[in-house]
């Protein structure tokens, strides 16, 4: 999961070296948060207009998740 959301994010940001992913444990509801740290100048183009890019990060991530049988939260940092 960590793998698919570097690779998403890489492919968006004009700084790929930039590109980190913290997991923070599972919390009660038993959902991993992934929190994508990209550079300042990148923020832009990972979040996208009105925040589509980010909607859509969310939910390819979600659908792997599904197929994984686990939940998944993504946080932009």
């Amino acid at each position: 999961m960590k793998d698919l959301l570097l690779s998403i994010a890489r492919g968006l940001v004009e700084n790929p070296d930039m590109v980190s992913v913290d997991v923070d444990e599972p919390n009660e509801n038993g959902t991993v948060v992934y929190h994508l740290h990209v550079a300042e100048s990148d923020m832009g183009r990972v979040i996208g207009k009105q925040g589509r890019i980010a909607k859509e990060i969310r939910t390819v991530m979600r659908a792997a998740a599904i197929h994984n049988n686990c939940r998944v939260s993504v946080e932009i940092d």
